[in-house]
């Protein structure tokens, strides 16, 4: 499905262009945030409209402590970069970098800020796009549970990260200890499936064919009753974005399984 440019990266890797990028929960300023894949990924992918989902920034993370590094400031600038270049940048924030719900409407460094957007794909389905912390229950009724939930994924990521430097070592690909917990736990699948029901209620409330939505860190695209539900995942565990062709048609990428280990930060292109 993916559509190549005539032309091959740094490594012999098909460089690709879409109409659109969709990308959330980096989570800038925690040790956990893979800034260098997403650095990585924007090399060989580029498109003509980039949606940032939210919690691209982790403001949460950054009140407790300072924490920022190079490769973080290499992502900011090659987004800046992408934009002054001509590509249309939407940052529609979450609950970690709410702070920036404050400033809706304003333009900064080429990239507009919203508090969701609607998209039309190229075949004509219209899509609401926004983070979906709205329409998450723990969030909305109990913001300690939601600080509490993200420390602990946090320290899980940072396991995660450790643990699979270690299989690269021995060959071993990509494991993701988060998403095994996710689908493990009654509970989470529980309440994934609410989460996914509350925005497709969204959705068909206002008309709409369908959902683009990050939050919860779960990748996943799927037809429920003739609506799309469709998520992003997340640059913490999975390292996953949402690709639209030319077609109109969606996809997920994996970023750890197609590029391979890249157990190094990557210079920003």
């Amino acid at each position: 499905m993916l559509e190549a440019k005539p032309s091959a990266g740094d490594e012999g890797m098909e460089l690709f262009h879409h109409r659109t990028l969709f990308i959330s929960d980096v989570h800038l300023g925690t040790r956990g945030s893979r800034a260098e894949l997403l650095v990585d990924f924007l090399r060989y992918h580029t498109a003509d409209t980039i949606f940032l989902v939210g919690d691209i920034v982790d403001g949460w993370r950054l009140r407790r402590a300072w924490s920022w590094p190079q490769s973080h400031n290499d992502l900011v600038q090659k987004l800046l970069r992408l934009a002054r270049k001509g590509c249309r940048i939407v940052f529609i924030p979450g609950n970690h970098d709410e702070l920036f719900r404050d400033y809706l409407g304003l333009v900064l460094g080429g990239i507009t800020i919203q508090g969701q957007a609607l998209h039309t794909t190229a075949d004509g389905r219209r899509l609401l796009v926004l983070h979906g912390d709205q329409f998450d229950a723990v969030t909305l009724t109990s913001p300690w549970l939601a600080r509490l939930g993200a420390w602990a994924y946090e320290g899980t990521s940072i396991l995660n990260n450790g643990f699979n430097q270690i299989r690269r070592k021995f060959g071993f690909p990509y494991w993701s200890l988060a998403g095994y917990l996710k689908h493990k736990v009654k509970n989470a699948v529980s309440f994934l499936a609410k989460y996914e029901t509350a925005l497709l209620g969204e959705a068909r409330r206002q008309g709409l064919d369908g959902v683009i939505c990050g939050h919860i860190h779960h990748a996943e695209m799927r037809d429920v009753d003739g609506l799309l539900y469709c998520n992003t995942g997340d640059w913490v565990d999975d390292c996953t974005a949402v690709v639209e062709h030319t077609d109109g048609a969606l996809e997920i990428i994996r970023w750890t399984e197609q590029r391979g280990p890249v157990a190094h930060p990557v210079a920003a292109a």
